[in-house]
């Protein structure tokens, strides 16, 4: 007995087939105006369904890594600071640091783009099937620092362990509890040639001894993320500063 379309739209709700539900009506006009044969409309709709999966699968992935926003390299003005590493990064915009296992420092100044840059990478990473952990670094010691106290810590450390990418962004923008530099030492040691991370940071490397507490810590640590990794200086103008500088200028040109 043949069903009508109210009831196979019931039938495929039942299914959970959600992206055949969605397009069942237009796919089924279309043969009806005998713009495409029955195996073709059912093919669309097999295919709507994979798309609805596919785009659920990735909003799934882009929630989990905590990225704040979808950033891109598209729309990246490089010409605003033509010192940018602009080689280096869309090198990296290739992923093979990725499947090599190998790290990147992006370091300069605050407003030259180093955020934007790692947020990008991580939204192009997640956007090809991989698993992606972006923190703010404050927030990473203080979500390290709930989950001790939780009894969690170990479910954490291996939640950012499996990650294939982390991005731990703008390290020392806020100042760190003393305790942060065992903490960073232990989440980095334990992704050593095993997955990448990322770091952003406006203070130079020669200063992470003093601001994290710990010369001896940050030794080694240093050590271990350029054996394999990636040092991108970051200089020139700020954009924030040429934010402000056009906000100003229009509310002067509407005043």
């Amino acid at each position: 007995m043949a069903m009508s379309i109210t009831e196979l739209e019931r039938a495929l709700r039942s299914l959970r087939l959600s992206g055949m539900t969605a397009t069942l009506q237009a796919r089924a006009l279309q043969v009806a105006a005998h713009e495409m044969d029955f195996v073709e409309a059912f093919s669309w709709l097999v295919q709507d369904e994979l798309d609805r999966r596919r785009s659920r699968l990735l909003e799934r992935r882009y929630t989990l890594s905590g990225l704040p926003e979808r950033c891109d390299l598209k729309s990246f003005d490089w010409s605003y600071n033509p010192r940018l590493p602009r080689r280096d990064v869309l090198e990296l915009a290739t992923l093979k640091f990725i499947d090599a296992r190998e790290d990147a420092l992006l370091i300069g100044p605050p407003g030259t783009g180093k955020s934007h840059v790692a947020k990008a990478l991580a939204a192009l990473a997640v956007a090809h099937g991989r698993k992606v952990i972006y923190r703010e670094a404050h927030q990473l010691i203080e979500d390290i620092t709930e989950a001790r106290e939780l009894g969690e810590v170990r479910k954490l450390r291996a939640q950012l362990k499996a990650a294939e990418l982390l991005i731990i962004d703008d390290l020392f923008l806020r100042k760190l509890p003393a305790h942060a530099g065992d903490e960073l030492a232990d989440v980095l040691m334990s992704r050593y040639e095993r997955a990448s991370t990322i770091i952003t940071s406006n203070r130079p490397l020669e200063d992470w001894g003093r601001l994290l507490g710990d010369v001896v810590v940050v030794t080694p640590l240093l050590d271990r993320l350029m054996h394999h990794g990636h040092l991108l200086r970051f200089e020139g103008k700020s954009w924030r500063m040429k934010e402000a500088a056009a906000r100003v200028a229009k509310r002067g040109s509407t005043a």
